[in-house]
């Protein structure tokens, strides 16, 4: 569909702009409306065409380690071993459908954008004004705006009178925003700054206007944030670690099975017996548990959370909560208050004045305009006796003289209180009063007052003047030539101020690795005060437009260095947060407006509030019950509690499974018979992930809370490539014991190495769940120890119990059990040993 650009139209004065857009003052007629349907559309938002159900279910499927996880299981099924089937098949699907759950939530956030546009609206056609379903709304119409309006399209104002809207949901600005049918001149930096277009999804605030519609639908700024919003969910961090690994895992079975399978099958000449010896090593092989502790730690921590007041909606996202090392925060009511409070009330020197503030009140207490959040700050600030004060007249607010009068009567003086912009007002004074002296303005108080009003807003406050004029006798109307010889009191200075502790809370952020990066609409002045305030240290401040030509490469590098990212639009707050992750950082953004939704959606975790806009919220992995950034550390620090005891039980797995692994390509060359049977195999498989279901409830070091923690591939692989070996030559050493003493019983020897590889690989997690020195400076949870002695002990005595045949266990001597024990505790030794090594040279 064609759309038009509307920074080419803020620049037509209103000739250009109707016979640019084929349009007139009498509006479009109803024919020309209907044509204009069939070429640019209908004026609706784009959402992702509808998926079946079941297909969307099903492409959960498709991930590799839940693929290899499926064919352990039918090959469980085929060697009758049922229950490690039904378990394995269990924690497949209660991970898919948790996964399927969150992904089928996610296209709902587009269409709760229809929710904020207008279901009908004023038009003129045929030169007549009518109410038309917003839908049919079409480029060329000429719409009628009044106050309490929701804008249904991009517009061009053309006429105007006292017209203010609010546009926070685009830009995340607390103030109003005036706007007026002037052409634009100059450069034109951002679309939303432009004080001639109205915006689709914007509301009026006060007064009134036409506005001639540039785009509707999807060519609106809003219809764009819709359409992205609508497009595949992007992978986390965590999700993306996941898959790299299941596609490491995948290929490290692959290998190893076809090896074994071939070299069994050359040596034994046994065709059936080498494939399913083969298949039950892959299964011993597979960590079919990972789903189940992942899905068992997350949703521990997601109550967790939400007692701490985080509300998680996407589970697979709080171990990227604790890898994050970059926070995206808007400004208003995160960092803020969210509530604009008067400041400052200061003459032209600086010091505070009692009759600045006593004037301000009056005005801002009589005014009958906008509705002002500025003058609810001084109304709010301190409450004045004005009793005996009448109001005789009001000049109102304008965009060309940019202040506004109100002339009251005490007594029987008249006096005219006149507030607006500095730069303005002081055209209109002849006179300045300090300490209580009028003087005639020079060229000395003159740079006086513009040193003092540029300080003011370098400091990132909004800058009001206050000025009087005594009147000889009452009119019967005052207009805006009685503005004039004026004398000047001084200023009053707003600003959002930061919440309280919030300074703290930062502190306590950084101290544990994320840094806090602010991304606004709002101006840079006013974000780097607030900034200072809360304690955040500025590295660089970059503008939205500053960023359009610049690659997403250089952006990425730029972004590491710039702290304050002002008057940014929605699509260049996404283009920060895509940078920053092409740079390899877990990237979090945290927002509560429609023009949040995207980056909310494109961070790696994305956080919103419980009273943010509908959009946001859906978009969002985790929801604040207050918008606090102090739920965030304790959400930090509950990821990185899951995050590495999901570690945990990967670790566990590529030093003993592996390590198994290992130690049967070495017995399958040497050996006249197997090491240990298939139904042998499965057996010390389920026992071994039994003992690992209480992973979830360990206990994670503070050290290791500190920083973020990330997916590290090649380290893993390390790991693997020492540990791996490790746990085999142990394993070598059991088996040339177990050779010499049962040569000619096989059964006892693959007793033997079932109860050491039992033990080895369940106890190691003692040793490989911390960096510091087990039990005496990292304790394990009790239920840990529970479970892993109690699965140990139960391996160890099947083979002296009735069920031994079932396995073909044989009861062993205690003159082999107890060197089966020494080798049990050397290894774990060694372990240790080789950990504070590897450790040392290696960052996991």
């Amino acid at each position: 569909m064609k759309s038009f650009d509307i920074s080419t139209f803020a620049k037509y004065d209103e000739r250009e702009i109707l016979e640019n857009i084929r349009t007139s003052p009498k509006g479009l007629s109803l024919g020309e409306a209907k044509k204009r349907i069939q070429e640019y559309g209908h004026n609706s938002i784009e959402t992702r065409s509808k998926t079946n159900v079941v297909f969307e279910y099903l492409i959960n499927f498709t991930n590799p380690l839940i693929l290899v996880l499926l064919l352990v299981s039918i090959i469980s099924f085929i060697l009758e071993d049922y229950v490690n089937a039904i378990i394995v098949l269990s924690m497949v699907f209660l991970s898919v459908t948790l996964n399927f759950i969150q992904e089928y939530k996610a296209n709902k956030s587009a269409e709760k954008l229809k929710d904020s546009v207008a279901l009908t609206s004023t038009v003129i056609r045929d030169n007549k004004e009518q109410t038309i379903k917003s839908i049919n709304i079409v480029p060329g119409d000429i719409i009628v705006l009044n106050a309490g309006d929701l804008i249904p399209a991009d517009s061009r104002v053309i006429e105007h009178k006292d017209f203010f809207i609010n546009q926070a949901s685009l830009t995340g600005e607390a103030y109003p925003v005036q706007k007026s049918g002037e052409i634009h001149k100059g450069e034109v930096k951002e679309v939303t700054v432009l004080q001639n277009i109205v915006f689709a999804g914007t509301n009026v605030i006060t007064g009134q206007a036409k506005a001639v519609v540039i785009n509707t639908g999807k060519n609106t700024i809003f219809g764009n944030i819709a359409k992205n919003l609508s497009q595949k969910n992007i992978d986390n961090d965590f999700t993306i670690g996941i898959k790299h690994f299941s596609n490491f895992i995948l290929k490290i079975i692959i290998i190893f099975v076809i090896f074994i399978f071939f070299v069994n099958t050359f040596i034994k000449n046994d065709l059936l017996e080498s494939l399913t010896f083969a298949i039950a090593v892959a299964v011993g092989m597979t960590p079919e548990f990972l789903p189940m502790v992942m899905t068992v730690t997350m949703s521990k921590g997601a109550v967790i959370m939400a007692k701490k007041g985080v509300i998680v909606k996407k589970l697979t996202a709080i171990p990227s909560f604790g890898s994050m090392d970059i926070l995206c925060t808007d400004k208003t009511g995160t960092i803020t208050q969210d509530k604009i409070e008067l400041v400052k009330y200061i003459n032209i020197l600086g010091n505070h004045s009692q009759k600045v503030l006593q004037m301000a009140y009056i005005n801002s207490s009589l005014q009958t305009g906008i509705n002002n959040p500025l003058d609810e700050a001084v109304k709010n600030y301190r409450k004045i006796n004005i009793k005996g004060i009448k109001k005789i007249d009001e000049i109102p607010f304008d965009f060309e003289r940019k202040r506004m009068s109100i002339v009251i009567q005490e007594k029987s003086k008249y006096l005219m209180i006149t507030k607006g912009s500095p730069e303005d007002l002081i055209k209109q004074c002849k006179h300045i009063e300090i300490e209580g002296k009028i003087k005639k303005i020079n060229k000395q108080n003159l740079k006086t007052f513009i040193n003092e009003y540029k300080k003011l807003s370098n400091e990132g406050f909004r800058v009001l003047a206050v000025a009087v004029k005594s009147l000889e006798a009452k009119k019967e109307a005052y207009e805006k030539l009685d503005e004039d010889n004026l004398v000047f009191l001084g200023f009053t200075a707003f600003l959002d101020p930061v919440k309280n502790k919030v300074k703290e809370t930062i502190d306590a952020l950084e101290k544990i690795g994320v840094e806090i990066k602010v991304i606004t609409g709002d101006n840079e002045l006013v974000t780097k005060k607030a900034c200072k305030d809360a304690g955040i240290q500025i590295k660089g401040t970059i503008l939205g437009h500053e960023i359009d030509k610049i690659s997403d490469k250089k952006l990425g590098e730029l972004a590491e260095n710039i702290t304050i990212f002002a008057r940014f639009s929605p699509t260049q707050k996404n283009r920060i947060i895509n940078a920053l992750r092409l740079q390899k950082h877990v990237v979090g953004y945290m927002g509560d407006g429609i023009n949040d939704a995207l980056s909310i959606k494109t961070a790696d975790v994305g956080i919103s509030v419980s009273n943010a806009v509908d959009v946001a919220k859906e978009s969002a992995d985790f929801i604040l019950t207050h918008k606090n950034l102090a739920e965030l550390k304790d959400g930090v620090i509950e990821g990185r509690k899951i995050f590495g005891n999901t570690m945990k039980y990967i670790m566990m797995g590529l030093s003993s499974n592996f390590g198994n692994m290992f130690s049967i390509l070495g017995a399958v060359l040497f050996l006249p018979f197997l090491p240990m049977l298939p139904i042998q195999i499965l057996l010390n498989n389920f026992l071994y992930d039994l003992s690992q279901i209480t992973i979830p409830s360990d206990n994670v070091d503070v050290e290791y809370l500190n920083s973020p923690k990330k997916w590290n591939i090649s380290s893993i692989k390390k790991f693997m490539v020492v540990f791996g070996p490790l746990s085999s030559i142990f394993d070598f050493i059991t088996f040339y014991i177990l050779y010499v003493s049962f040569k000619n019983v096989p059964s006892a020897f693959q007793t033997g190495w079932f109860i050491e590889s039992l033990a080895t690989q369940v106890l190691v997690i003692y040793i490989i769940r911390t960096k510091k020195i087990p039990f005496i400076q990292s304790t394990p949870s009790k239920l840990l120890i529970m479970s892993t002695l109690l699965i140990v002990g139960i391996g160890w005595i099947i083979p002296y119990t009735q069920i031994n045949n079932i396995f073909s266990l044989y009861p062993l001597p205690l003159n082999i059990i107890i060197p089966l024990g020494f080798i049990v505790i050397g290894y774990l030794c060694l372990v240790e040993r080789v950990k504070r090594i590897f450790y040392k040279r290696v960052l996991i």
